[in-house]
């Protein structure tokens, strides 16, 4: 489990949620997710944040219930959530469940396109909660979620 947490107003504060695998990028043989390895994606992200004047909370685990106590604890103290759920995006429904009971933004985002992938990633749980969803730009696809949260949110 990764977790990096630091503490702010909410309306500056969000939350980057990483599932399954995530921890493994830059790893995978046939490079679908891209190059980049999760400790880098994470200075990325952090990087783009600060830049934004945002506090970020960029944690990774593998267990579901750790990502809907994630979201749980996000409710009154941050102002979004971003969240790859990776494999759990297409089967959780405690992850859909914690998510709609959050009252701030929602992006969903992932590494590849997840429609030119198996057609069991087509569905997402995710999507039903989420503002916005953005695939397939790799690493600037995180990036980028961070620069629309924080529109969003309008810091």
């Amino acid at each position: 489990m990764t977790d990096t947490m630091t503490s702010s107003a909410p309306a500056s504060t969000i939350w980057f949620i990483n599932g399954p695998n995530a921890n493994l990028y830059g790893l995978d043989a046939n490079q679908v997710y891209g190059t980049d390895s999760f400790p880098v994606l994470k200075d990325r992200c952090e990087a783009k944040a600060a830049e934004l004047g945002l506090t970020l909370n960029f944690v990774q685990s593998n267990w579901e219930g750790q990502i809907v106590d994630w979201i749980q604890q996000a409710r009154g103290t941050a102002a979004g959530i971003i969240i790859n759920a990776a494999g759990l995006t297409y089967s959780s429904v405690p992850i859909l469940d914690a998510l709609l009971s959050f009252p701030g933004k929602i992006i969903e985002v992932h590494m590849s396109n997840i429609w030119r992938r198996e057609s069991f990633r087509h569905h997402s749980y995710v999507s039903k909660a989420a503002n916005a969803v953005i695939a397939g730009l790799g690493g600037d696809g995180y990036e980028l979620a961070i620069q629309a949260m924080s529109q969003l949110i309008k810091i």
